[in-house]
């Protein structure tokens, strides 16, 4: 089967393989994304940014401060500020004030954010499914495992 083109495009065999598997994962996580961003705004009129978003408060049900779910997002507080403001006005989430910190506010999903987010994880997982079962579970698996392994690595301080 020939190759789409990609970030590999014009590669050889005589290009040092470091580099063509880092190119190799970003061709893969980039077409990955491609499709799950089309499914979403097709299926759900959403981005994958919100969804992320709804992905990282529905793992804590008390909530988030904002300045550690844009951490967890790896985005800038603007971003996560702009983000809530359209998903209140949605509905899907609501802000409240830390008990902890006055000065603070929690995000959290609303009983309509979790509903709609359920929906789209559901979703989210099919879509992954179809994309990976070609591979086979074998394979699935190890990927997974050396991935695993490729995270680890860089995440040793010498890799800073």
């Amino acid at each position: 089967m020939p190759e789409a083109p990609g970030r590999e495009a014009g590669l050889s065999h005589s290009d040092h393989q470091a580099v063509r598997l880092w190119l190799r994962l970003l061709t893969c996580s980039t077409q990955i994304e491609q499709v799950i961003r089309s499914q979403l705004r097709t299926e759900f009129g959403t981005t994958l940014p919100r969804f992320d978003y709804l992905a990282q408060l529905s793992r804590f049900p008390k909530g988030l401060r904002m300045k550690t779910l844009s951490e967890y997002l790896m985005v800038t507080g603007g971003n996560v500020t702009g983000l809530t403001d359209q998903l209140v006005a949605e509905g899907w989430v609501e802000r409240v004030a830390d008990e902890e910190d006055r000065r603070s506010m929690i995000v959290r999903l609303t009983r309509s954010g979790k509903k709609q987010f359920k929906a789209m994880a559901a979703a989210h997982e099919l879509w992954l499914e179809q994309l990976l079962t070609p591979l086979g579970s074998k394979n699935v698996s190890d990927l997974y495992e050396q991935l695993g392994k490729l995270r680890q690595v860089l995440s040793l301080p010498e890799s800073a």
